[in-house]
């Protein structure tokens, strides 16, 4: 099966965890979308593993990048 090789989750019993469609990074972008999120590569880029689980949102991710370019 095709999965995206730069991929940083870590959450591969997700169902739309890449490397369990032909598609990529499709259905985990779509649910993502859907629920006004970010998805954690994202976050792993930015370099917040710990904090992101427990809030993918819009809001809190831009609230991060902002404290981070502070940094």
């Amino acid at each position: 099966m095709i999965h995206s090789e730069f991929c940083s989750c870590q959450a591969l019993d997700c169902p739309a965890h890449p490397r369990k469609h032909k598609n990529e990074c499709t259905a985990c972008i779509m649910k993502n979308l859907e629920h006004h999120e970010i998805p954690s590569c994202f976050w792993h880029k930015i370099g917040d593993d710990e904090n992101a689980n427990s809030d993918y949102t819009f809001y809190k991710f831009a609230k991060k990048v902002m404290e981070t370019e502070k940094g």
